[in-house]
């Protein structure tokens, strides 16, 4: 099987342009390929983790791939797949949080001896001459034609900012740039992207000639992975500092049974005849593919070591023994009051519910347990002595779990 092959076996290809010519350059590792990453929080997440995996795939074949970090478009903002206009964030914000991108990346792609590059597109797009740009690139693009865009039709009713109807233009420039710069001839992003992507490919041919080679492609999961970024408590973080590996860990072995194979073929570097045996698997054995899948997930993004720990606290702790690495919440002296702590304030310190309310209707629903225990009276007290040495391990319904102490 080849390497396209492979990646359309794998799920991971939605719409694409010269369907031979990227065979061709993906197979013999010529493709210089770029995906963009917006960076609009200190850390990736979840809905950038087939991106990076999808990199690093290619990589492996012999392909270059080139990070662009979003210096200057996330100063705009992408309205695609937004109900409102994103917060702006200052330079200094952008700044910091493009340096944690770059440590995150490292893990899934080697810069070393110019394997891949790392670029930021405010390099080129902060200096821009705006009566310049209308001239050498707006004159390409047709208004009437990007209204069409679904990314920009889905706002016109709640209105739309002209700085965000610019970041098509923004983006269809960094590819621009980047193939004139790097000698890059290929585009990925999700199904959402679609129209911003054709627009940079149409962009080069119109200004550069039909003859100049630029391809795009996009990819199935990155609109669901952004999906699978958020929880009801908010992003799984890549960064151990937001979400813990175990936490990480968890999450992938939590997924729905109906999608346990897809994110094994879309996300593991496991062999497909492997996978294809576990799409067998029913019943139980789901919860063996599940556990497969955590493994290797957190592996990939966070060590070996942090994995079998993971996976070893997991077990003890579904299997009713100690786990040692369950995400922990201290509690302090001012979060007792006359020497005793409630229930519903232990449920909101340790952010398994947000607020006394919630707390309360998960107690009153039989829906916590303490140590084992169920707890169905909201009043229930607990002295500082309890949560002393390994503390207690409250739970809120079968998944979610902290360890308090003292």
């Amino acid at each position: 099987m080849t390497v396209f092959e492979e990646l359309k076996a794998r799920g991971l290809l939605a719409q694409l342009t010269d369907e031979e010519e990227i065979r061709e350059l993906v197979d013999q590792g010529k493709a210089v390929f770029y995906i963009g990453f917006d960076p609009t929080a200190d850390s990736l997440h979840v809905g950038h983790f087939m991106a990076l995996c999808l990199m690093k795939r290619l990589q492996m074949a012999g392909n270059k791939p080139i990070a662009l970090i979003g210096g200057g478009t996330a100063m705009v903002g992408d309205p695609s797949g937004r109900s409102d206009m994103r917060t702006m964030m200052t330079r200094e914000i952008i700044e910091h949080n493009s340096e944690c991108f770059k440590k995150q990346m490292s893990r899934f792609i080697d810069f070393s001896d110019g394997k891949a590059i790392m670029v930021n597109n405010a390099d080129w797009l902060l200096n821009l001459n705006y009566v310049e740009l209308l001239r050498d690139v707006g004159v390409h693009f047709s208004v009437n034609r990007m209204l069409t865009a679904e990314c920009y039709k889905q706002r016109m009713e709640r209105g739309l900012s002209f700085l965000e109807f610019n970041y098509m233009i923004m983006q269809s420039y960094d590819f621009l740039e980047l193939y004139q710069k790097y000698g890059c001839n290929m585009q990925f992003g999700g199904d959402d992207q679609w129209s911003n992507m054709l627009g940079g490919t149409e962009l080069i041919r119109r200004k550069l000639g039909k003859d100049a080679y630029a391809m795009t492609i996009t990819l199935l999961l990155n609109s669901e992975g952004n999906k699978m970024g958020k929880t009801q408590k908010g992003a799984v973080w890549l960064d151990p500092n937001k979400t813990s590996p175990f936490e990480f860990y968890q999450y992938w072995r939590n997924v729905a049974d109906a999608d346990v194979v897809k994110c094994l073929r879309m996300l593991t570097f496991l062999p497909l005849e492997q996978i294809d045996e576990m799409a067998r698997w029913e019943g139980s054995q789901l919860n063996r593919a599940k556990e497969i899948l955590a493994y290797e997930l957190t592996n990939l993004v966070h060590g070996k070591e942090e994995a079998l720990k993971a996976q070893a606290s997991a077990r003890a702790l579904f299997g009713g023994g100690d786990a040692a690495e369950m995400p922990t919440c201290r509690l302090q002296e001012a979060d007792f009051l006359n020497d005793a702590i409630d229930i519903l304030g232990v449920l909101v310190k340790s952010g398994l519910c947000v607020s006394r309310s919630e707390a309360r209707r998960a107690v009153e629903q039989g829906g916590v347990t303490v140590e084992n225990e169920k707890v169905t009276d909201p009043k229930t007290l607990y002295a500082p002595e309890r949560f002393l040495g390994d503390g207690i391990v409250i739970r809120r319904g079968k998944k979610n779990y902290k360890r308090v102490k003292m």
